[in-house]
């Protein structure tokens, strides 16, 4: 079990997980379409985009919570 300190980034490493692969493979399938070469391009695509969403996602995971904060209201 990971400590509560880390709950941030596995939060992070999830959502980026899951938002990266649906995207790349919606953006593979526009591209190539599904055929044999679809896996492949695939997965290359999503661990790319993986990598470059899990830092995205630390940095402004903080600076959407702020933004979220001042557009909704507080209760009384």
């Amino acid at each position: 079990m990971l400590p509560p300190q880390a709950a941030p980034a596995l939060f992070g490493l999830i959502l980026s997980g899951l938002m990266s692969l649906l995207v790349s493979g919606i953006s593979t399938y526009r591209a190539v379409g599904f055929g044999e070469p679809y896996a492949g391009l695939w997965l290359g695509a999503w661990l790319t985009a993986w990598a470059v969403a899990f830092p995205v996602v630390l940095v402004a995971a903080p600076l959407a919570r702020r933004l979220v904060a001042l557009l909704v209201a507080r209760r009384p």
